[in-house]
């Protein structure tokens, strides 16, 4: 797989599931076992606002060609997304959520691994 085509994948689930904590984030708790309240709901908008800026980063940056920038964004992302299964994984084990959790789980595991493919790829003439 391409970096262009991994950055892609990313910002669109970053997209789907922004908008959907930003605009609806009561209808999205109950998927995930989670009674909505309005401090839940807020913090959920703020989420969402995070993952609309991770969607517009990732897009916006897929066709980079510096080498340096590249690197950057990989890094970024590989670690994110790690801490991001990190954190899913520990609160899916603990039962904090329904089943439905997992696909999180799932998720932030798979862009990291896509994204980890990228940042321990042996560089050409190195």
């Amino acid at each position: 797989m391409k970096l262009n085509t991994l950055l892609v994948i990313n910002a669109l689930l970053a997209c789907v599931f922004g908008l959907a904590f930003v605009l609806i984030p009561s209808q999205v708790y109950p998927l995930y076992a989670v009674e909505p309240n309005a401090q839940l709901n807020f913090m959920g908008q703020l989420f969402g606002v995070t993952l609309l800026t991770i969607a517009l980063v990732t897009y916006l940056m897929r066709n980079v060609v510096d080498p340096n920038s590249r690197k950057s964004l990989v890094s970024a992302l590989f670690v994110g997304n790690g801490i991001g299964f990190v954190v899913s994984l520990i609160g899916q084990l603990s039962v904090v959520v329904s089943a439905f959790g997992w696909s999180t789980v799932a998720i932030y595991f798979l862009l990291a691994l896509g994204f980890a493919s990228f940042q321990f790829r042996k560089q050409p003439g190195s």
